[in-house]
């Protein structure tokens, strides 16, 4: 699910699009994020990022999908290093 590495902290998740609000879910298959965008067009990427931005404090600039542009099992990359927001964000996404 989590892994830190050099360039920062890989998150694997499901998405969800097409849904009636936008939320995390965490459950024993892993980390789910429905989100209300289709997807089209990348709108559901471009509504994950922000979502994710919104929801963990971290700047837009600092999420990147590496794998799954067009998938809904996708890998993401948040930028972060500072131990104290890689806790905040294991304790969000594993507790």
């Amino acid at each position: 699910m989590l892994k830190q590495t050099k360039d920062g902290l890989l998150i694997h998740l499901k998405i969800i699009p097409n849904s009636s609000k936008n939320e995390i879910i965490k459950s024993a298959e892993g980390i789910k994020i429905k989100l209300t965008a289709q997807p089209v067009d990348g709108k559901a990427n471009k509504a994950l990022i922000e979502y994710l931005s919104k929801e963990l404090k971290i700047a837009k600039s600092y999420i990147e999908i590496v794998k799954g542009h067009t998938n809904k099992e996708k890998i993401i990359l948040l930028k972060i290093f500072d131990d104290v927001k890689v806790k905040f964000l294991e304790d969000k996404f594993l507790k």
